[in-house]
Parts: structure tokens; sequence; C-alpha cells
């Protein structure tokens, strides 16, 4: 395993993050058990969750999973969406956040969270509110450090320049989007953590299955997340996707690479990424996340599964700046 630094924190993390989305739900807590045993003797010692995957079962089982190893590992966990049917169990406000830091840190059987993150932008909380609060929290010894997760690039900079200028805690981590299919990541996202030296864990390195070798326009299996969950399907609903997701599977079988592996390690190649995400229900589905550490992603290799999906334009929409037909560089 490679550890990567977090940021500019210090702290070295696997260049795997394991998502515990399934803990408690797809899988039950023995099955739980053994990819986290089978993750820690792969070398990997960060683990994220958050406080609505499965209703808190998630992370309850994290907190059991953890307590003989607390000083060995990089926890995470988030806030923002709704957590009970109370009209204030939600949101990146102060009344919410320190209810929901409580019992986050309740359930996960531990007296502070390495890394927390709002797990989506707050549109009617001031962005002030929130940020203060996180530091509060940091003071209090709770929270080590900070992240954002689905914030536009904006968003972001404008949170670390509130931050820089109030002395508060600043985000080390983003968790933004990123695959081969959902790329709107590296218009903004990514050169912005690049040069601000924040840390990224991207989630979703297989496109919710998608690039998992069982998908393609003439291809779809019985079950599956794309099969059965309507968020999934919507967010992978065009049939472009399915084009590449073929062309991604016959790549594969040509490098004689299992697609799992090569999708996520195309992910972790991207020089902004410090850990993808991955996840899996059981030890079947873990184990090709894990030969990921194992490829050699080249340059060459690297621009032929680039090349397999359509690049975002810049942010200035100017694609004519990436040819030699431009009015030129200083």
């Amino acid at each position: 395993m490679k550890y990567n630094f977090l940021g500019n924190t210090g702290v070295k993390v696997s260049s795997l993050c394991f998502g515990t989305m399934s803990f408690g739900g797809i899988a039950d807590e023995a099955t739980s058990r053994t990819m986290f045993d089978t993750c820690r003797d792969s070398g990997i010692n960060f683990f994220d969750c958050a406080d609505v995957y499965v209703g808190g079962k998630s992370e309850e089982i994290l907190g059991k999973l953890i307590a003989d190893c607390r000083d060995e590992v990089v926890i995470t966990s988030k806030v923002y969406f709704k957590t009970g049917k109370d009209v204030n169990a939600g949101g990146a406000n102060r009344y919410h956040i320190v209810r929901a830091l409580e019992g986050s840190l309740k359930r996960l059987n531990t007296d502070y969270i390495d890394l927390y993150f709002i797990h989506r932008f707050d549109d009617k909380t001031p962005i002030e509110e929130t940020l203060r609060v996180l530091d509060d929290m940091v003071s209090q010894g709770k929270i080590l450090y900070i992240g954002a997760s689905n914030f536009a690039a904006w968003q972001v900079a404008k949170a670390l320049g509130i931050s820089d200028t109030m002395g508060w805690s600043k985000f080390v981590c983003l968790q933004p989007m990123y695959n081969l299919v959902k790329r709107q990541a590296e218009v903004e996202i990514l050169p912005m953590a690049i040069s601000e030296n924040v840390g990224v864990i991207s989630y979703s390195p297989l496109g919710g299955g998608l690039l998992s070798g069982k998908y393609g326009k003439s291809l779809k299996p019985e079950s599956g997340r794309l099969m059965e969950n309507k968020m999934y399907q919507t967010r992978y609903g065009d049939e472009m996707v399915y084009e590449v997701a073929d062309r991604f599977t016959q790549l594969a079988h040509e490098v004689n690479i299992n697609p799992v592996s090569l999708a996520i390690a195309w992910v972790g190649a991207h020089p902004g990424i410090t850990a993808p995400i991955i996840g899996a229900r059981n030890l079947a589905q873990l184990k090709p996340c894990l030969d990921a550490v194992h490829i050699n992603m080249d340059r060459e290799l690297y621009e032929k599964i680039a090349g397999l999906s359509y690049t975002p334009p810049p942010a200035t929409d100017r694609n004519e700046e990436k040819t030699d037909h431009n009015y030129g560089l200083r």
C-alpha cells in the first residue's frame, strides 16, 4: 500500500480509502468485519463514513471495528442531510451540527473524529456560521480536521478565504464525485485542490458499478445500483455513459486487467487525488478494488483510458486554448 499526505496536514493516509456505506445494510456486521480486516491487512488506514448511512448503523459498526486500532486509523463522518423527522434534523447550521456531531461520536464510540465533512453546501445557512461552529468543534477536540463534500469550487474557495481571514480551521480535504464518465471535477475542483494543497478523496470511481464490466449498451444485469436505485439511474441516465462503459470494458480486456481495478487506478493516478474511495458489499467485490494499487498506470495507459470518454471543456469554455489555434501564452 502506498501512503499520501492528506493535503497540508502532515497526516499520511493510504492511497485507497474504504467507504463504509454498505456496513449494516447490504453488508451485515460479520461481512463488514471481514472486509474491514481485509482492508487493514492490505494496509488501508483510511475509512469514510457518514451519519446518514443506513440510518447511523454504518457508524455504529465502524465504531466497533476500530475499537482496538483507533490510534492507527483515520476515520471520517459527515453532516448535513436529514437524520430524523424533526424540521431541524438537517443542515449545516450550528443547531444541527452540534447535535449531529454528538450523535456521530456516540455511534462511533470515539472522543473525536479525524476528518469531519459538510456533506453538501447549505444554501440556507451563511457559510460563516458553518465554518465558525466547525472551528469551535476543532477547538474542543471533537474534530481534528474539516472537509467539504459535493461543494463547487467557488464555494470551497469562498470558505477558504473566510477561514483564512478569520483565523479559523480551514477545509483540508474535499470529497467530489469523480470517475471516467463524471469528470467535471477536472475543470476547477482538482486544479484548485492542487493549487491550495487541499486533499481530495473522490467517491464513486466505478460510477455506481457502470465501469465494473457488468454494464454496456446491450449489457445490463438483473440487479445492481443502476438497475434498482432511482438516484443512480438519474445520475447515470445518459445513454452515452453506457457507450463509454463498453469501450472501457473492451480496453480492460485488451490490457488483461479487471475493469474494477483499472477504473480505480485511473482515478487514483490524477495528481489531484489523494485517495479514491472504494466500496464493496462482500469480500469478492473488495478484492479487485484492492488490486488497483498494483497497477502500473503509466502516462500512455492513463491517456488511452481518458480518451474513451469526453474531456470536459475548460472553465472559460475556450476549447481553442488546448490547441495551437489561440492567441498564445506568455
